[in-house]
């Protein structure tokens, strides 16, 4: 964000990068909605959205207890402790102990990988921002919940994920968007962001991808560049 946010990470745990900054990017909310991040760590995410989206409020979830102070301090830090919210919570309990009413919209990085026999054993500290325990679903069901009827569902994950995710939101959710995020534009997408509306029913639709890194030695693309320097968004057109 061109230093706009200050983001203070643990030193040993996992710690937000790319795709909390393309996640935040990718929120929309407008003025006087009320936004819920599930799993929001340190507050990466939670606290570039808030600088992109004056107006709107956000709830951070998060499980741990030390990643949650550390999202409390940082909204502190960045002047944003107004429009910040940090809960200790657990998205494999139901939405319904946080006691809060449902969201205008919900963003999450899910942990990546569901099934332990899938990726060598991460260390103890980022263990829960990499494994998902209960499953892929858990965190769908969760965010499901978490909205609104018509309320958006926001989320970035693996691309070779996307069936899944679709097939998890597609009970209740439908006017699913997807842009691919490739690594380079003759490599094939590694992430995908989807978003969703709960008991939307409009068609499916397929957006350009955002491609991160030309092939001529640049750190990123112009494109790329301006949304992490917080100078462009990634619209859902």
């Amino acid at each position: 964000m061109g230093g706009r946010i200050v983001l203070r990470q643990a030193q040993d745990g996992y710690r937000a990068g790319m795709d909390a900054a393309l996640l935040a990017a990718a929120c929309d909310a407008g003025i006087g909605a009320r936004v819920l991040e599930a799993g929001c760590g340190a507050g990466g995410a939670l606290l570039t959205a808030a600088a992109r989206r004056p107006g709107v409020h956000f709830t951070g979830i998060e499980r741990d207890p030390a990643a949650a102070a550390l999202a409390s301090h940082n909204a502190q830090l960045n002047g944003l402790q107004d429009r910040i919210e940090i809960r200790q919570g657990d998205v494999r309990r139901s939405f319904r102990t946080l006691g809060l009413e449902p969201f205008d919209a919900a963003m999450s990085n899910p942990p990546f990988f569901d099934d332990p026999g899938a990726l060598r054993a991460p260390a103890a500290a980022k263990h829960g921002a990499w494994m998902a325990e209960g499953g892929l679903g858990v965190w769908t069901s969760f965010l499901l919940k978490a909205v609104r009827e018509g309320g958006s569902i926001t989320i970035i994950h693996r691309a070779d994920r996307l069936a899944d995710i679709l097939a998890l939101l597609a009970p209740k959710a439908g006017s699913f968007q997807i842009r691919p995020i490739q690594p380079h534009a003759d490599a094939p997408a590694k992430r995908v962001l989807v978003r969703a509306l709960k008991t939307g029913k409009a068609p499916l639709r397929l957006l350009p991808a955002l491609v991160l890194h030309p092939r001529d030695g640049a750190k990123h693309t112009p494109e790329a560049e301006a949304i992490f320097r917080g100078e462009a968004d990634l619209p859902w057109l």
